[in-house]
């Protein structure tokens, strides 16, 4: 079993591809697909989560990237929906 860990230090400040330890053709890949968004040659931490998501999936499911990166996204509408709902009810 592989372990993948993606660490951040500030939320507010895109992260350097240099530091992130995932191979650049990957990252590429996921940009490519518009699963994440690279700025000179730069990726802001919700993206960094994203991929960490889009990994453990991966591993644990078994699935593809284009299958991970769904679930993610409906994971991540369902959070939304759910904040949403918190807020009406206060």
């Amino acid at each position: 079993m592989s372990i993948y860990r993606v660490y951040f230090h500030d939320e507010g400040e895109p992260m350097p591809l240099s530091q992130i330890d995932i191979h650049p053709e990957f990252l590429q890949l996921l940009a490519e697909l518009g699963i994440i968004e690279i700025r000179n040659h730069r990726i802001d931490s919700c993206c960094l989560t994203r991929i960490s998501k889009i990994m453990r999936i991966r591993q644990r499911l078994g699935v593809n990237i284009n299958a991970a990166a769904i679930i993610v996204e409906l994971l991540e509408r369902i959070e939304s929906l759910e904040d949403e709902i918190e807020h009406l009810k206060k």
